[in-house]
């Protein structure tokens, strides 16, 4: 009789399904071959050690994208550190499809582990690293030390002249007008040394005691000017026009420091570098060292139990 196609067809599957059971006893076969189960077990090896190596040159570039002092180097040191865990990233991947057919109960759960911790070591990584590249804590100082305190001290000079001016009189209104001179000087100057303190500050609720504080300094600075405005003899007085509009300056530049203070990048960075980073890092180098160790001690048939020697 003339076979249907039907009959082809099954014959089809019937070849098919002998094909896969030759080459899955081939591949059996080979995976029982001493030196082909020695050379798997040190590719094995070697993955996972090219993985511990690549997240420690991950966690070394963030540490420095968080301690560097320019955009520039920050953004340098974080495009560092997310290529070391990118490349981690592809060695976990290779390392679970060699696994998959050839590794362990134990080598799994230990991949499964270190996989878990990675992506919460990612997580934070990026939130980290996006942080560090901003530096606003970095900028907030740059520009409370420079041309903040550089405008307090045009206007505090200037409105030392306007004191040295009256120095040689004693009548009541120099008396008064040195005494609101020397009034805005101090309260600028203490409001000038509230700003590190800001900056470097974490808590929102101190600063939001901080800049209650300057709310009153500056008070007492914009009155005492306005004190001195108000007397006759300073109409027009160069000096207390320029401490005035050096004031002026610096609360404008008080207010970018203060927004740059309030984001925090560097000490958010820095706290979670500290805190949260190196806590799953720790998780992740441990599970790496327990999968390495369980691929060393599995037996290899026919041969003693050896540590296979990585090709570098």
């Amino acid at each position: 009789m003339k076979p249907s196609l039907r009959d082809f067809l099954w014959m089809a599957v019937g070849a098919a399904v002998w094909l896969a059971v030759i080459l899955l006893v081939l591949h059996f076969q080979k995976l029982q071959n001493p030196a082909a189960q020695l050379a798997f077990k040190a590719k094995r090896v070697e993955l996972v050690e090219r993985m511990r190596l690549s997240l420690a040159s991950a966690s070394e570039a963030e540490k420095s994208a968080v301690m560097a002092i320019t955009d520039e180097d920050s953004q340098t040191y974080a495009d560092q550190a997310r290529t070391a865990t990118a490349s981690v990233e592809q060695g976990r991947r290779e390392l679970e499809q060699l696994l998959k057919p050839g590794g362990t109960k134990n080598e799994k759960d230990f991949l499964a582990q270190f996989s878990e911790a990675f992506a919460e070591f990612q997580r934070i990584d990026k939130d980290l690293l996006d942080l560090a590249v901003k530096n606003t804590n970095l900028k907030a100082y740059s520009l409370a030390f420079g041309p903040a305190a550089a405008a307090l001290k045009e206007m505090d000079a200037a409105l030392a002249r306007v004191v040295a001016a009256r120095s040689n009189s004693i009548s009541a209104d120099d008396l008064k007008v040195m005494q609101l001179a020397d009034g805005a000087r101090i309260a600028a100057l203490r409001l000038l040394t509230l700003l590190p303190p800001h900056i470097a500050e974490e808590s929102d609720q101190k600063m939001d005691e901080m800049e209650a504080v300057m709310a009153k300094e500056d008070q007492a600075v914009r009155q005492n000017l306005e004190g001195l405005a108000a007397f006759p003899s300073l109409s027009g007085n160069p000096d207390l026009t320029t401490a005035t509009v050096r004031y002026a300056r610096f609360t404008e530049l008080k207010t970018q420091i203060l927004k740059l203070s309030r984001e925090n990048t560097n000490v958010r960075s820095l706290t979670l570098s500290l805190s949260q980073k190196r806590k799953v890092m720790l998780v992740c180098q441990d599970a790496l060292a327990a999968l390495e160790q369980a691929i060393q001690e599995e037996p290899i048939a026919g041969l003693s139990n050896r540590t296979p020697v990585s090709p570098r």
